[in-house]
């Protein structure tokens, strides 16, 4: 493979990572994501404004971005070293409040456009009290050499947010960093935690150290260095400017700038010189894709196992309460309360258990006669049914309703769903209304299972003994046959009740029949069951789609960082 070839893939490449690192979505508000949103946009915006650019125009001019902290004189000696007043300094704090860069005329088709820094308009003229610091400002000058952009960036301590974060974009889209500061503030934190990312990501950085006392001259540069060298800056130059009287013309003097003067313009005359520190720099910003990918990817990642808990932890509680209508069913307590009372009632506890201990082969005998000239009404019994039913599935509605909500404030990212969507809490309006039209449409179900079951038994004595309703609520009693968790003397009756109804039933059907209608009347009530809380589930999960998540941008940030380094 060709240079040309290589240096053709290596720009795909990044391309692709770039295109990838955007559509990463970090919307769950997990432990990290604040710092992980601030990376990503670092990231963006660093290959949009250096890496990109100067991958397509390796011959473009060297980028100087003069920066450091509030008062440490960036635009006085941004004005001293091209000899004219470019940009503005004083006293008032914020000073800097957009952007001013200084090129030769003949370079101005490198800044006009949006090779670099496309996210900042482009003005002209002169500075203003109104400038944007969403724009930067072109100032061509003669006193600056073809080859060199010498950019004024605002403080990287400035009070406002807006400036900091500029000045952090402007730092990382240079091919040189001139970190300006003081005898008074060279070890301040702020601005050695960003020498240390130069460091990380191999920037080329030059220090420029102002207004140095001449008799402390020595030690403050030596101490200098020594803290330059454990930070991993052992080869930036240090230039240091006593400290002086500014002339009339608000500069410093000619002579406390010569040296960085004539080192900059050696840079900017001198193509190899100059590739030397483009392309340094360019090599520590490739260099530190693989592992800010493999950050951003985590980060995707967590976002991704985050939204997967949430869904699960739904689900999981929706399955509880299935399971738990499900054992409601079987565990004997719908034969409690009023179910029991009017079972009793219909029937009348005492005799038929009497009947019950005679024998099964007499009782079926005795069920008819007993049944036979009376008036049967189960209408009560029916009901009682119905009413119980829809009490345990709205109740286990309710209960998953809120241990869900419950499990997702206690997850990751759940918190602010939650905030943003409190009525997942409760079940939802209406939903015991719903709840009793679908036991209502199952006991109608049940009825015409009945109904069909009988077929031309409807001519029998024992069928028209009791009638097709009679026998659908004795065939709704068996499906909560169960006696477990029943104690004492309820055991006694509720269980004898559903062995009641369901020797009834058989004396008509027989056995297997029962059993079939039984299981096909359980199996429909909890499919019913399911459809509802199916639905109540669906809220969460609406809620969860809505989150803007990208696996795929996930994945190819990996693969195009993977690309990257093949390609380098």
């Amino acid at each position: 493979m060709t240079t040309t070839d290589t240096g053709a893939a290596l720009l795909r490449a990044v391309e692709r990572l770039r295109g990838a690192a955007e559509r990463v979505e970090l919307t769950l508000d997990l432990p990290g994501v604040d710092q992980a949103r601030v990376r990503q946009d670092d990231l963006v915006k660093q290959l949009d404004d250096y890496v990109l650019p100067r991958l397509r125009s390796l011959d473009a001019p060297l980028l100087c971005v003069v920066g450091g902290s509030t008062g440490a004189g960036k635009s006085t000696l941004v004005n001293s070293l091209v000899g004219e007043t470019v940009t503005r300094a004083g006293v008032l704090r914020p000073t800097t409040r957009a952007s001013v860069l200084v090129h030769h005329p003949d370079d101005k088709k490198w800044f006009t456009g949006d090779r670099i820094l496309p996210g900042l308009a482009r003005v002209t003229g002169s500075v203003t009290d109104e400038d944007d610091p969403a724009s930067v400002r072109l100032t061509p000058s003669t006193m600056l050499p073809a080859g060199l952009g010498l950019l004024d960036a605002p403080d990287i301590d400035s009070v406002v947010t807006s400036n900091r974060d500029l000045a952090r974009q402007l730092l990382a889209a240079s091919d040189l960093w001139l970190f300006v500061t003081t005898a008074a503030r060279y070890a301040d934190a702020v601005p050695w935690s960003l020498l240390r990312e130069a460091a990380e990501r191999g920037t080329s950085v030059a220090i420029i150290l102002d207004r140095v006392p001449p008799e402390a001259m020595d030690d403050i540069r030596v101490h200098l260095s020594e803290m330059l060298r454990e930070q991993g800056l052992s080869k930036a130059p240090i230039f240091t400017i006593p400290e002086s009287r500014l002339g009339e013309d608000g500069m410093l003097p000619a002579q406390d700038t010569e040296r960085l003067r004539g080192w900059l313009h050696t840079l900017a005359g001198d193509a190899k010189a100059r590739s030397v520190v483009i392309r340094r720099t360019l090599e520590g910003a490739l260099g530190s894709l693989s592992a800010r990918s493999a950050e951003l990817g985590e980060a995707g990642q967590a976002q991704l196992a985050a939204r997967d808990a949430l869904r699960q932890a739904a689900r999981t509680a929706y399955n509880e309460a299935t399971q738990g209508v499900e054992d409601g069913m079987e565990d004997g307590t719908l034969l409690r309360g009023e179910v029991l009372a009017r079972w009793q009632e219909l029937v009348g506890t005492g005799e038929f258990m009497r009947q019950i201990e005679a024998g099964i082969s007499r009782l079926r005998d005795r069920l008819t006669s007993f049944f036979t000239g009376k008036s049967v009404s189960t209408e009560h019994l029916g009901e009682a049914i119905q009413s119980g039913a829809a009490a345990l599935v709205t109740s286990h509605a309710q209960v998953a309703a809120a241990a869900a909500a419950r499990n997702w404030k206690g997850a990751g990212g759940g918190a602010a769903l939650i905030e943003a969507h409190p009525e997942l809490a409760k079940a939802t309006p209406g939903f015991p209304e719903r709840v009793e039209r679908t036991i209502r449409d199952w006991q109608g179900e049940v009825l015409e299972m009945v109904r069909s079951e009988a077929g031309q038994k409807r001519t029998t004595a024992r069928y028209l003994a009791f009638g097709v309703n009679a026998l659908a609520v004795m065939l709704m009693l068996i499906v909560f046959t169960s006696t477990a968790g029943l104690t004492g003397a309820e055991v006694g009756i509720a269980g004898g009740s559903a062995v009641l109804a369901q020797r009834l039933l058989e004396a008509i059907f027989g056995d297997q029949a029962v059993r079939e209608l039984a299981a096909r009347a359980r199996k429909s009530l909890l499919a019913k069951v399911s459809e509802l809380y199916a639905a109540e589930l669906g809220r969460y999960e609406t809620v969860l789609d809505e989150v803007r998540l990208s696996g795929e941008a996930v994945r190819e940030v990996s693969e195009a960082a993977q690309q990257v380094e093949e390609a380098r």
